[in-house]
């Protein structure tokens, strides 16, 4: 049994004792004086006001905690003793809480990133010193101030109510220095506590803007010196198809002409993807009829496919987007160019467009698949699964780095399912306010 339960048990047995021994001697007395009633009376009105002068001393003790109550009798007094105990413990836990929350504000302070704590509604706790330099926020002024009357961007106050923080971080120019970039995360923790992590990354801007620069420039100087090559490789195929002086070389001749054709290409999705790097939002939006635009592209390639393969549409009629035409483009052209490459003769390409439990945009193929170590990677520039089938098969290497850029100006998502030996499927998945039309509810 608990040795703690039997020594309850042993003190109030022990004031039951204390009470029937002063009932007794109070009846005694009274017996004596032929008033047992009234003496016993007395007894119980002297025992509960003792009670009530220690209950009195203990809540003037717990309303007061610096008024320190006297001694207590009897069961009182082990009341006041565990008490004190009970107290004692707090404020050693207390002590200890204290202490780690001072390491973690210190070792958080040392923080190159800004760290915000935020209540559940919305109000500032506690920041960091590089909270501070990259927020603009005061120490001692603004704790207690809610976040989204210091951080006015537009998006922020939409970036700190969304409830799951899944995603990619929000990047916004600093309150301290418009011309850098912060990103912000969001971590919840706690009963609605959230934490603000702020990261510099102008640094990093600054050099996605230089290579951007120098791929846009370097793409746009390759362009004159291929032209004039392609014109002379040109001139070339059409004396060698014509058995002249060069129908010796028709071979490599061709194969010069492919590659050159071929480095055209990269050429032109390099300038694409220069492009929509640094043009972003700023280019116009209008609204996209997509079955017309997928069944012309689908025409194309059912064209220059030559029959090889399947190509099917299911598309819902009347489901515009709103968008931006060029991208949405090249966003289809790339899927299924990209599924036809990669199926054998004989397979087929699926091209869908519906409104069901999500706005999406799919491409769907029969070939090979893909491994799972590779899906995480394929929007990656110039990632290859298998660089020799690749490197010959006329691909770029930059169709799904040009996609997810697409989708990215469109606050789309790129899902890819793929299992090997059953195919693939490219899902592209657009929010519901940007689709136009009757069916669009």
């Amino acid at each position: 049994m608990d040795p703690a339960a039997n020594e309850v048990r042993r003190i109030w047995f022990m004031a039951g004792l204390r009470l029937a021994a002063w009932l007794t001697v109070a009846a005694l007395v009274g017996l004596a004086f032929d008033r047992v009633t009234l003496a016993l009376l007395i007894a119980l009105a002297f025992y509960t006001a003792g009670h009530l002068m220690f209950a009195y001393q203990l809540h003037r003790w717990l309303a007061q905690p610096r008024v320190e109550p006297r001694e207590g009798a009897g069961v009182w007094q082990e009341i006041y003793t565990e008490l004190y105990r009970l107290k004692q413990r707090n404020r050693r836990r207390k002590k200890r809480l204290k202490s780690i929350v001072g390491e973690f504000q210190a070792s958080t302070a040392a923080l190159p990133d800004g760290a915000v704590v935020i209540d559940g509604r919305g109000r500032i706790v506690w920041f960091n010193n590089a909270a501070a330099a990259l927020l603009a926020l005061r120490a001692g002024q603004d704790n207690g101030q809610r976040i989204v009357n210091l951080m006015r961007h537009p998006r922020f106050a939409e970036f700190l109510a969304r409830a799951d923080h899944v995603g990619e971080p929000l990047e916004v120019p600093s309150p301290a220095n418009d011309t850098d970039t912060l990103s912000l995360r969001i971590v919840p923790y706690g009963n609605g506590q959230r934490l603000l992590i702020a990261r510099d990354v102008s640094e990093q801007k600054r050099l996605e803007s230089t290579r951007r620069d120098f791929v846009a420039n370097a793409s746009h100087e390759l362009r004159t010196p291929l032209t004039v090559l392609r014109g002379y490789l040109e001139m070339m195929t059409e004396d060698a198809a014509e058995a002249g002086a060069l129908a010796a070389w028709r071979t490599p001749i061709r194969e010069m002409d492919a590659q050159s054709a071929r480095m055209g290409r990269i050429i032109d999705s390099l300038l694409r993807l220069a492009r929509l790097e640094s043009e972003g939002l700023a280019q116009a939006q209008e609204t996209v009829d997509m079955p017309a635009m997928i069944d012309r592209i689908v025409a194309d390639f059912r064209k220059s496919d030559e029959g090889r393969h399947q190509i099917d549409t299911d598309v819902q009629a009347g489901l515009s987007l709103f968008g931006r035409p060029s991208e949405i483009e090249s966003v289809i052209s790339n899927l299924v160019a990209n599924a036809l490459r990669y199926t054998p003769a004989g397979g087929r390409v699926t091209v869908q467009w519906r409104n069901g439990r999500a706005a999406q945009l799919a491409v769907s193929d029969n070939g090979p698949g893909i491994a799972p170590e590779h899906l995480p990677r394929l929007t990656e520039r110039f990632y290859r699964i298998d660089s020799g089938r690749s490197s010959s098969d006329g691909g770029t290497g930059l169709g799904l780095a040009i996609v997810k850029h697409s989708l990215e100006h469109h606050e789309a998502e790129l899902q890819i399912d793929s299992e090997l030996g059953q195919g693939t499927t490219f899902r592209c998945l657009f929010p519901y306010q940007r689709l136009v039309g009757a069916d669009a509810a």
